[in-house]
């Protein structure tokens, strides 16, 4: 079950752009754990939180059809390198800067820098799969959730210390443009490879296909912008966890859901990619209600964290998938299910944030529980390849 994880190790450049989905979930994973910061200091309410978090999605959806002609344009291995740069930079004005709209510019430069870096660096391991002959997509995908999970605990534990967000900022910064300026070479390795006009990849709306995963993806992804954007909210608001706390709900469900996608390259060859989502949808679905039921800081922590393994491999089977989807021209797939369901990801928590202005945060999080269900139904009866 690990041998594919030391194929993955000692070849170089399956390790290089796994450093890449390492540090766009670093940074991810300080930003969410600094948003109860941002939610204090302009002192929104969760429907206002909710509309400036729409802000990343908006810029996202609206740049991402043009991520498969930035890849036909700059290739996917240097739009993946300046992509993680523009992100690392952008990242330092959302909890700097002292306007409201300044934070909501900030949100879509790193929305945008998401949209080209994602589609880039996916395509980089579908080149590198197919090149190479083995399976790293999986693994990749945990490389972020790990990145994920330390840059919230990371985050977590300097906010319980007190330190300084401009300080702790500026040093992820500098850490995540070292990464990318070492990366370089071995990601510029990656063979490019030349295609005619005609081939070239272009947006393009989905076939009925792709459109059945792209259902699918919309609720995984749902489910993942919630429990990025709203467990530090909910562990903070809900549960009344101390400080050195809030973060670690989400760090909790990043490692489950590093650990399911680092053995996900061996587990879905093994039992099928149908049976894989059927039964992450039904283990999210029981995590939700875990912890939405028993709001304390253990079992929210421990239900977060199924959650994580439960949404694990949707990504990679969906990505994967997309990209091998016959008739469409490569890297076409992966825009057009990229443009759909990075808006699940990054719109539906704002969508949260208005439920739970006008509920409570508590129902708006447990109506992810239905999704994840949805999506459990709609595996049981997808074609996928």
């Amino acid at each position: 079950m690990t041998t594919h994880l030391k194929t993955y190790f000692t070849h170089s450049r399956s390790l290089a752009i796994g450093a890449i989905f390492a540090s766009v979930g670093f940074l991810f994973g300080n930003w969410v754990t600094w948003i109860p910061y941002v939610k204090q200091k302009f002192a929104l309410s969760d429907a206002q939180l909710g509309l400036l978090l729409l802000s990343m999605p908006l810029a996202s959806t609206l740049t991402n059809p043009l991520s498969a002609l930035i890849l036909n344009r700059f290739g996917m291995r240097a739009t993946t390198i300046w992509g993680l740069t523009a992100m690392a930079l952008a990242y330092s004005l959302p909890v700097n800067v002292p306007y409201l709209w300044m934070t909501s510019i900030g949100l879509g430069l790193m929305g945008i820098g998401i949209a080209f870096t994602n589609v880039a660096m996916n395509t980089c391991v579908t080149s590198i799969e197919r090149q190479d002959g083995i399976y790293i997509m999986s693994t990749s995908h945990g490389m972020f959730s790990a990145g994920g999970m330390i840059g919230s605990a990371l985050a977590s534990i300097l906010m319980g210390l007190k330190i300084s967000p401009a300080l702790h900022i500026a040093g992820v910064s500098v850490l995540i443009i070292s990464v990318a300026f070492i990366a370089r070479p071995i990601v510029m390795s990656i063979h490019e490879e030349k295609r005619t006009t005609s081939e070239a990849p272009k947006f393009a709306w989905p076939n009925r296909i792709l459109m059945g995963m792209i259902a699918i993806s919309f609720c995984t992804n749902v489910t993942e912008g919630t429990m990025a954007d709203w467990t530090a909210v909910y562990m903070r608001d809900i549960v009344k966890s101390n400080d050195f706390y809030i973060g670690w709900g989400f760090a909790f469900y990043a490692l489950f859901m590093a650990f399911g996608r680092f053995i996900g390259d061996s587990l879905i060859p093994r039992y099928g990619s149908r049976k894989i989502l059927v039964s992450g949808g039904i283990l999210a679905a029981i995590g939700i209600m875990i912890a939405v039921l028993l709001p304390h800081t253990f079992t929210a922590i421990l239900g977060f964290g199924m959650v994580g393994a439960g949404v694990s491999c949707g990504a990679p089977i969906l990505y994967g998938s997309a990209a091998r989807v016959p008739g469409m021209a490569k890297g076409a797939g992966l825009a057009a299910m990229n443009t759909f369901s990075l808006a699940g990801f990054l719109a539906g928590p704002a969508i949260i944030g208005l439920v739970s202005s006008a509920l409570n945060l508590s129902f708006a999080i447990g109506l992810v529980a239905i999704l994840a269900l949805i999506w459990a139904f709609l595996s049981s009866r997808s074609n996928l390849y």
